[in-house]
């Protein structure tokens, strides 16, 4: 599973807690994720026996997790990427850093170990064992419990079910067997990428002696001791662990603005964009050229929305629904994001132009032009799980899929709020669209250069 663009990120799965699609539904974990693609390309996989790989496996030595990461790298093509890795499959990932050092250009640890037999050992850790081996169900909402807090409640419950999605209780008994031997220590002095340690303080079942040693015994590695008492960096002060994984990849600061969150009622503005034809466009170029035009849609939409601090809800399949807590900064994306395309389709491709009707083969990325549709309304819509709902945003829906091919439409109510902002709007008229009963009065946005339309 791979989101964003830039230089590859490999986020090596956590056994047993590893299931790219379900996680994806949490609301936590898919605010990590997308903050982390941000700025580079991502790339998730589940481990061996968990989440949606096979279950019937039955060797989860330290050369399978290494061959599995391998196989993910080698299927991308990816020549230098950085890794990052947690709990367990920190020790894998530090073993495939001290033999493939032409291959990692950063190693970032989170919460792990490079001897299993530093933790296995404490009195709560094998506490879990036992309960592992006894009962499955009051295992995965005792450790639940402990990641989370025992006054988490129902989260926790939810946690556990998720948990008990990733695995089964054979395969984790199987993978806990064959780690609980597993030691690296001889392999941290061949690790010679940059490499950052990062942990918590208060984590109440590890003994910073571990991380520390660990530290200490990879030449150069850097650590940062974090503020908090969750072993999950999805939880607690996220922000200080990316600022901290971002300074170590030395992504320039400001290059993942923060989406501006909404005033309490406070209108929102909704943008959806659309890719025009792609259903023809599939059919007469083929999935994988046609996915090539996707993917540019997306790097052009994202970076609008980072650099006008806007907030991607969703992706569409062939579009992307995004929010803003600022009308202007809504249009002044939406205007971005023509002008990109416009300058995407005029640049020349192997001598050619992007704006030739057809397809380059071998693998080569598409030449085919590409044309957007946006629509803009503001309103109040209901939030939840990280996705917003109601009139609002089908409004603005029905607003995109009304508009041209290169246009920009946005309803009366975004054109009121941008008054006196320099904005250009063309008074369409009322238009009936789908869903709803009576006329909406819609504006055409100008944004060419001999667009001369005044603000009516």
């Amino acid at each position: 599973w791979t989101l964003g663009e830039g230089d590859p990120f490999v986020h090596v799965p956590n056994v047993p807690f590893s299931h790219v699609q379900l996680e994806w539904q949490i609301p936590e974990c898919r605010r990590w994720y997308q903050r982390l693609a941000g700025r580079r390309r991502l790339i998730r996989y589940d481990a061996r026996g968990f989440g949606l790989s096979d279950r019937d496996v039955t060797d989860f030595s330290l050369d399978a997790q290494m061959r599995d990461l391998e196989a993910v790298v080698d299927l991308l093509c990816l020549e230098r990427f950085a890794l990052f890795a947690s709990g367990d499959s920190g020790m894998a990932t530090i073993a495939y850093a001290a033999r493939h050092p032409e291959r990692v250009s950063h190693l970032i640890l989170w919460c792990t170990w490079a001897r299993r037999a530093d933790v296995s050992g404490w009195p709560r850790t094998q506490a879990f064992r036992a309960l592992l081996d006894q009962d499955w169900e009051i295992y995965t909402e005792t450790v639940a419990s402990v990641i989370l807090g025992w006054s988490a409640g129902e989260e926790a419950r939810r946690f556990a079910a998720f948990y008990r999605e990733c695995a089964t209780p054979e395969m984790t008994r199987a993978a806990v067997r064959a780690l609980y031997d597993v030691d690296v220590t001889p392999l941290l002095a061949q690790v010679s990428c940059p490499t950052l340690v990062l942990h918590r303080r208060q984590i109440p079942t590890f003994d910073l002696k571990v991380v520390r040693e660990l530290a200490s015994r990879i030449p150069g590695a850097r650590l940062a001791l974090l503020e908090g008492a969750s072993p999950m960096p999805i939880l607690g002060d996220v922000d200080s662990v990316l600022r901290a994984i971002h300074e170590f990849l030395g992504d320039e600061p400001g290059a993942e603005m923060e989406a501006e969150l909404p005033q309490a009622h406070a209108p929102v503005t909704i943008l959806f964009t659309d890719m025009v034809s792609s259903t023809a466009l599939t059919q007469r170029l083929g999935d994988a050229e046609a996915q090539e035009l996707v993917r540019a849609h997306n790097t052009i939409v994202r970076k609008a929305l980072r650099t006008h601090r806007g907030r991607e809800i969703k992706h569409t399949g062939d579009g992307i629904m995004a929010s803003f807590a600022s009308a202007t900064r809504a249009l002044e994306s939406a205007i971005a994001i023509q002008r990109a395309f416009v300058e995407w389709n005029s640049a020349p491709v192997r001598g050619g132009s992007r704006t030739a009707l057809t397809a380059a083969g071998h693998g080569q990325p598409a030449v085919e032009p590409m044309a957007v549709r946006i629509g803009l309304n503001s309103g109040e819509p209901v939030a939840e799980e990280e996705d917003l709902f109601g009139a609002a945003v089908q409004l603005a829906r029905r607003i995109c899929d009304h508009a041209q091919p290169g246009q920009i439409m946005a309803s009366d109510v975004v054109r009121g709020l941008a008054t006196g902002k320099g904005f250009l709007f063309a008074d369409s008229g009322d238009v009936v669209l789908k869903g709803f009963e009576d006329p909406v009065r819609i504006y055409e946005v100008r944004w060419r250069e001999d667009d001369n339309t005044v603000d009516s």
